[in-house]
């Protein structure tokens, strides 16, 4: 059994990226990564749509960690030492360029996630990385200054230096708690809403740009969570940016109610006596027009603004002229405060991501070193660490890897 310098469990982001800057960082050392499937780098095939939303141009750490529902205290200092403004140098300095699309996603500009799987494992084919498939670990014990990795064909490996970057699996979280590591509670973050509501159907595909949320959680104490965004109606409730922020702040709250809360939803990014004013304001001016007939919020889509006259028995017939005070009064709140029951959780394809994970307290931030066993490194998902869409999940992921990858230069660097 040849000793391995660096064992690296997982060939997702964190384990491929930190795999490729070891290798940079310490040439002519021997890393092997250990992946349990047959196809490194799943995720990042299937993210952004087949494009790979590979970050997202906000390159303040202050405010970048404000998307991280979890984990938002640790990476603060980490995104001091890699940022988004570094992914996106890194990437361009090995021949893959970056855009940025209006809401600040970051892509390659050939659209193709396999343009940065094709980066990230030539790099690693260029500094010597071996990446040894369906080798799925079992398990492992630290011996010594050695760790002994036992795979499911049989095989058994000698690892002085060893990262875990298994994601969000089971498998993942059981070697790190066979050396000591504490998993947090884990749940489903980012997902759509599930609202049976005869208001929704048949109006799946019209958006609002901008819609205030406020989710409310029943249980011992009663939870509330808010957010605004662009809002989707689909055949099976809500989705939508907005939507999917909530389900990342509340994924912990949702799974304990088992996905049961109260959404209230502001359709026309106004109050509701702004609203109401509008109406009357229209009404001066247009009192024969229809009020069924004419959305006079631009928020507000014709089709919507029809159908929620509908909803409220204002008849296409009657006119703004006509319009009584209470019917204005209940369209503005409609409008501004329509309340939904969330009945369940619905999917999110483009990214998968649980909230949970290792004990954020049990790990070194400076160099993502495990606080229980030396030389045990961890980096991505596996961690209690998650990002909302828009490529930030894949910035913690290129983030902690690389700090795993700098701790391991030091390493090698320091004399014994």
């Amino acid at each position: 059994m040849t000793p391995i310098d660096v064992g690296i469990i997982g060939a997702g982001a964190a384990g491929i990226f930190c795999a490729a800057n070891i290798g940079a960082l310490v040439p002519g050392i021997r890393i092997v990564v250990f992946e349990a499937t047959q196809s490194p780098l799943t995720k990042v095939k299937i993210s952004g749509g087949g494009r790979c939303n590979v970050t997202h141009n906000c390159f303040d750490p202050g405010l970048l960690v404000k998307n991280y529902p979890r984990g938002y205290k640790e990476l603060r200092g980490a995104f001091a030492k890699f940022q988004p403004q570094d992914t996106v140098a890194w990437f361009n300095e090995r021949g893959v360029a970056l855009k940025v699309e209006p809401d600040g996603r970051m892509f390659p500009v050939s659209d193709s996630s396999q343009t940065v799987i094709d980066c990230l494992m030539q790099e690693c084919e260029r500094h010597g990385v071996k990446v040894f498939k369906g080798q799925k670990i079992l398990n492992l014990q630290k011996q010594d200054e050695w760790f002994s990795l036992n795979s499911k064909s049989g095989e058994q490996f000698k690892v002085k230096h060893l990262i875990i970057a298994t994601g969000s699996t089971p498998e993942g979280h059981a070697l790190a708690a066979s050396l000591g590591h504490k998993i947090t509670a884990l749940a489903p973050s980012l997902f759509t809403f599930k609202i049976s509501d005869p208001r929704l159907v048949g109006f799946s595909g019209i958006s609002f740009a901008q819609a205030p949320l406020v989710l409310t959680i029943p249980g011992e104490k009663e939870t509330n969570h808010q957010f605004s965004g662009p809002l989707l109606i689909t055949h099976w409730g809500l989705s939508g940016p907005a939507v999917l922020k909530l389900s990342a702040f509340a994924a912990h709250d949702l799974f304990h109610s088992a996905y049961q809360a109260t959404l209230k939803v502001n359709f026309a990014n106004m109050s509701k006596d702004q609203v109401e004013e509008q109406i009357k304001a229209y009404a001066t001016k247009h009192s024969k027009q229809q009020v069924a007939n004419h959305s006079v919020i631009a928020a507000i889509p014709q089709r919507w603004w029809s159908h929620l006259c509908e909803h409220l028995g204002i008849v296409t017939e009657l006119r703004f002229a006509e319009l009584k005070a209470t019917q204005r009064y209940a369209l503005a709140e409609e409008l501004t405060g329509g309340t939904y029951k969330v009945t369940g959780k619905g999917v999110f394809k483009e990214e998968f991501v649980t909230a949970g994970g290792i004990d954020l307290q049990e790990i070194d931030f400076r160099t993502m070193e495990s606080k229980k066993a030396e030389s045990l490194f961890f980096s991505g998902e596996v961690l209690n660490v998650d990002g909302i869409t828009g490529g930030f999940n894949f910035q913690s992921a290129w983030t902690t890897a690389m700090l795993v990858a700098r701790a391991i230069q030091t390493k090698f660097s320091s004399p014994e």
